[in-house]
């Protein structure tokens, strides 16, 4: 071989090994970029799992306030509904015993006459 050859021949190798040093470089820097993309999903998936939990506790908060007031109108209306069952209840007690006589009275008052077109 002469020199120029010799000197081609070990360029070349020199341009191979800068490829290959270059081509690793490449990889790893897909690698670490690959790495970046997963701790930066890791980190947003953290963040909305941490939002979600505070909106759903603030959904909670919020319906447990609206349905406590519900809550508290259903029984106020219930307890209204139970007292006017009860004076519903005392007043036909009390007037039971007026509103019968009232009806046998209509029912056992008969008078008695001949119609005006019967002649004797």
């Amino acid at each position: 071989m002469t020199a120029g050859m010799a000197q081609k021949t070990e360029g070349i190798q020199q341009l191979l090994i800068a490829e290959k040093k270059a081509t690793e470089r490449v990889v790893d820097a897909r690698k670490r970029k690959a790495q970046r993309i997963k701790a930066a999903k890791r980190e947003a998936d953290s963040e909305i799992q941490a939002f979600k939990n505070e909106k759903d506790a603030q959904y909670k908060a919020y319906e447990a306030e609206v349905l406590g007031k519900k809550s508290d109108n259903e029984v106020q209306i219930q307890q209204v509904t139970n007292q006017k069952v009860k004076e519903l209840e005392v007043m036909l007690k009390k007037n039971q015993s007026i509103a019968a006589d009232a009806v046998k009275g209509m029912l056992f008052q008969i008078e008695i006459q001949l119609h005006e077109n019967v002649k004797l």
